[in-house]
């Protein structure tokens, strides 16, 4: 894992800091409808003010096309923040020259201030230098605390980093201290849930997996990719038979490296993809033509739990199956609150992120149960594929 400084490390009294957050929410007639990240960069904001800085935050927002509008603009998350933070936030209506130098100019120690987004100028996504430096002028020292960006090489995230004292916030330094205990030095055994619906966006992801845990547990459209691989019929569920060979090769990976690969052995299927559709549960060795595999079966659940019972960290990304619709949620739900109960009880330590795998526990209810829960989402799965993140390498050249 990359050696970075935290706000423990800096003394910040004083100072004005420039904090990257992930303000990138979503919006509805100018409300923030969810406030998830919000509420998890409050507490880096609120530290940094009550130790006495000037905090002037940054954030992309939406996909603005060729300069500012109003439908992207962050002053739409003003509201959200203050209640996050429980005090007011100046705005400044532009993230560089004269409009936020003035806004800056006017806050004292202990003041928060919310810069325009940063996608309203080209420089920020072209990681250009001079951007970067437009926006490191405002600052004396320079705060990532937005994980969820950090696979992207943006001014922002980036090249600032190499042109202020950097470190990361709270929020990246949980992130990264739980991802680092999850696959960098976790206790073992390890087992990593992976689900959703093709091979195909996720072999790095698989083969770096294969290589690093003891178990690798399939669920989703994957999992009948590689039963098709062995031979299985696999009906009209949903399945990359052009993905066969990859499949294979990965579960040879698996065995070459010691790596158990837990696969369904029974599912619920239907003829039909639609909430309450006739269902019943079979052996996977005896899906009907007509049917469809929707979600894993209750002998697939129990043995899912017995390999948990037996480990110590896992780590899961995507679900089992069909879960948006009932009764097609019942599987990913079992073994989501199996893995909720056992970090409970202290037998695991329990990291999940990226994709549709946080709704899913959300649905679950056990999003609160789990060790961590990220949603960093693209920046999650870059980290489960083993690259290396810019954002947080950039970080270590100060560290």
């Amino acid at each position: 894992m990359t050696r970075f400084r935290s706000l423990d490390d800096l003394d910040v009294t004083g100072r004005t800091v420039l904090v990257r957050g992930d303000l990138n929410v979503p919006v509805r007639d100018g409300l923030v409808t969810d406030s998830t990240r919000v509420d998890r960069l409050a507490p880096t904001l609120a530290e940094l003010a009550e130790k006495g800085a000037i905090v002037v935050v940054m954030s992309h927002f939406g996909r603005p096309k060729g300069g500012a509008d109003t439908e992207n603009s962050l002053r739409q998350v003003v509201p959200a923040l203050e209640r996050a933070l429980g005090r007011s936030v100046a705005f400044a209506s532009d993230c560089i020259g004269p409009r936020a130098k003035v806004a800056i100019s006017r806050a004292k120690p202990g003041d928060v201030i919310l810069l325009e987004n940063l996608r309203f100028h080209q420089g920020e996504e072209k990681n250009d230098k001079k951007f970067a430096a437009a926006l490191a002028e405002f600052g004396d020292i320079y705060i990532n605390d937005a994980f969820s960006c950090a696979h992207r090489a943006h001014a922002s995230t980036e090249a600032i980093a190499r042109m202020l004292p950097s470190a990361a916030g709270r929020l990246m330094q949980a992130e990264l201290e739980a991802l680092g205990r999850a696959l960098e030095k976790p206790e073992r055994p390890v087992a990593a849930v992976v689900g959703g619906a093709k091979i195909s966006t996720k072999l790095d992801l698989l083969g770096n997996l294969v290589r690093r845990v003891d178990y690798l547990v399939l669920g989703g459209g994957m999992a009948n990719t590689f039963l098709y691989a062995q031979g299985v019929a696999v009906g009209k569920s949903l399945c990359e038979r052009d993905m066969a060979e990859q499949a294979r090769a990965i579960a040879e990976v698996a065995r070459e490296s010691g790596c158990r690969l837990i696969l369904p052995v029974d599912a619920v299927v239907a003829s039909e993809f639609k909430a309450g559709a006739e269902n019943r549960v079979v052996t996977v060795d005896a899906i009907p033509e007509d049917s469809m595999m929707l979600d894993i079966g209750p002998a697939s659940v129990a043995a899912i739990s017995a390999v948990l019972q037996s480990c110590r960290t896992v780590v899961w990304n995507g679900p089992l199956g069909a879960f948006e619709i009932e009764p097609f949620d019942l599987g990913t739900n079992a073994v989501a609150q199996a893995v909720a109960a056992l970090t409970q009880a202290k037998v695991v330590l329990s990291v999940a992120g990226g994709g549709d795998t946080v709704a899913a526990l959300g649905h679950a209810g056990v999003v609160d149960s789990f060790s961590y829960v990220s949603t960093a989402g693209g920046a999650f799965l870059e980290w489960l594929e083993g690259k290396d993140l810019p954002g947080v390498a950039a970080l270590g050249r100060h560290g």
